[in-house]
């Protein structure tokens, strides 16, 4: 007994770290994205369509990660998925041109995408072997690895660190930490379970509903992810490091959310908690836009991140209680359409972007703030 409770409590944080180390990579691309931007020559669209090719390759790797998960388990999937996303970042600034760029994002957005399905496929079977909820808190550790990572970033910038020099480090650092963790997640018997050897199937019915109402949250979370450290830095003059934190503020407000979510969800009801949420993020990113204050824009920065924290941990549990379909299928219908959203956000930023300017395009996170409010009543499944 002591044994299997000492496994379980291994086994639950291997995978909180291991979605801390996935917050950690997309942090450290956040923050240089501007560096991208600069190294390559890029303007907004066609750094927006830099970010559609990870999309694309987000797509294929959806289209085939339930089956490599049934095939192989979610601990061999995620250790290799992993790996290979985190020694990725190393090749971000060495790329020959624009093409190579976009070659080696379409591979990030392919393992990317495995990499977070394998990680939830661990979460949700963790927490139907443990019977409580633990998503949020798993969650949480994405966010905190948000946190770290952008803070570390803009603590190497600040230091005079080189870019280069900073993505390696971080590549080797995270790919042995992956690497690592993966020999405490769960056997591959309990994943492959978990998994449909049907490999990828849309969404339909009421999960329809929920999917489209997690790839509202998640667009416009990918925006935040994706273009708030240029927000700072070129609409309101701030340095590199001081922008970063635009990211590191975001992730630590969404982080502290989440780790109280499972507490919130228990007190509150499903619908209020995503109406109350998303007003919230509504009006803080109205801040964000209007003001002229780095400052203020980086408390406004961690209001949306309070308002989006707890909007997809409540709609994978909805999926999960939607009468007549299997809680785990549910859960990766509904992620496989928020991941579309957070896949497709930043270059709809870009392209928008281009038309007008940066301040309108990220607009849209207010736009689908106030979608999700209005829609709220879907929560309850």
């Amino acid at each position: 007994m002591n044994t299997s409770a000492s496994l379980h409590t291994a086994t639950r944080w291997a995978a909180r770290n291991q979605f801390f180390c996935s917050g950690f990579i997309f942090a450290t691309w956040g923050v240089h994205i501007p560096t991208v931007k600069a190294h390559y020559g890029l303007d907004e669209a066609t750094l927006g369509l830099a970010m559609l090719a990870a999309g694309f390759g987000a797509l294929f790797g959806l289209t085939r990660a339930s089956r490599w998960i049934a095939r192989f388990g979610a601990g061999p999937c995620a250790r290799l998925s992993g790996a290979v996303y985190a020694l990725l970042l190393a090749g971000l600034l060495a790329m020959p041109g624009y093409a190579g760029l976009l070659a080696l994002l379409a591979v990030f957005g392919v393992v990317t995408s495995v990499f977070d399905v394998a990680i939830n496929t661990e979460a949700a079977q963790i927490e139907l072997l443990q019977g409580q909820p633990l998503m949020s808190g798993m969650h949480g550790m994405f966010s905190l690895g948000g946190m770290v990572g952008a803070m570390s970033g803009s603590a190497a910038l600040a230091a005079g660190l080189g870019a280069t020099a900073h993505l390696l480090a971080v590549a080797l650092l995270v790919a042995a930490a992956i690497g690592g963790l993966g020999h405490w997640m769960l056997p591959a018997r309990h994943t492959q379970s978990a998994a449909t050897q049907e490999g990828f199937r849309l969404p339909r019915g009421a999960l329809v509903v929920l999917g489209v109402l997690a790839a509202l949250g998640l667009i416009a979370e990918g925006a935040m992810y994706d273009w708030s450290v240029l927000y700072l830095q070129q609409e309101l003059g701030s340095p590199q490091e001081q922008a970063a934190l635009a990211y590191a503020s975001f992730s630590a407000a969404m982080a502290a959310a989440r780790f109280g979510g499972d507490a919130l969800r228990a007190r509150f009801d499903a619908a209020v908690l995503v109406r109350g949420s998303a007003l919230l993020a509504a009006a803080a990113m109205t801040l964000v836009l209007l003001t002229d204050s780095p400052w203020i824009a980086l408390a406004g920065c961690a209001g949306v991140g309070i308002g989006f924290a707890n909007v997809v941990p409540v709609l994978f549990a909805a999926a999960a209680r939607v009468p007549g379909i299997e809680p785990a299928r549910g859960i990766a219908a509904v992620s496989a359409a928020a991941y579309l959203g957070f896949m497709a956000g930043p270059p709809l930023i870009g392209l928008v972007a281009r038309v007008s300017s940066l301040t309108l395009a990220l607009g849209v996170v207010v736009l689908f703030a106030l979608a999700l409010a209005v829609s709220a009543r879907h929560a309850r499944a």
